[in-house]
C-alpha cells in the first residue's frame, strides 16, 4: 500500500473512528492483499509510511470475498470484477485475508 493511501486510511480512521471504517482491497495476489491488510490492521510492516507503528485494527476484506460480493450489485460485480476473479487464486486470497482478520482486526 503506497504512502498516500496509508495517509488516506489513517485520516478516515481518525475522522470517522476506526470502528466505522471497512477497507476493501483488490490486489490480484494473496501475498499482496495480505501485506495491505496487515498495514491497515497491525501497521506498516516496512516502517516507511504514515501507518508505521500504528495499529488501527481496521476491518479489512478483499473484493472477491463472499461477505463483500453479497453487498455488491451482481450486475456491477459481473461487469467490473468477475473477469479478474477467474484468473486470481481466490482461495489463497481468502486464506490470507482470514488470517490477517483473525490476528489483527479489532472491529469484527
Amino acid at each position: 500500500m503506497d504512502l498516500e493511501n496509508q495517509k488516506r486510511v489513517k485520516d478516515f480512521a481518525d475522522q470517522y473512528g476506526a470502528e466505522n471504517v471497512v477497507v476493501i482491497l483488490g490486489a490480484a495476489e494473496g501475498e499482496a492483499a495480505g501485506l495491505a491488510a496487515e498495514t491497515v490492521t497491525a501497521g506498516d510492516p516496512t516502517f516507511a509510511g504514515p501507518l508505521a507503528g500504528v495499529q488501527l485494527g481496521l476491518t479489512v476484506y478483499h473484493i472477491c470475498e463472499d461477505e463483500i460480493k453479497a453487498e455488491v450489485d451482481p450486475g456491477v460485480y459481473d461487469d467490473q470484477i468477475s473477469m479478474m476473479e477467474m484468473v486470481m487464486d481466490v482461495d489463497d486470497i481468502h486464506n490470507e485475508m482470514s488470517s490477517i482478520r483473525d490476528e489483527f482486526c479489532k472491529y469484527l
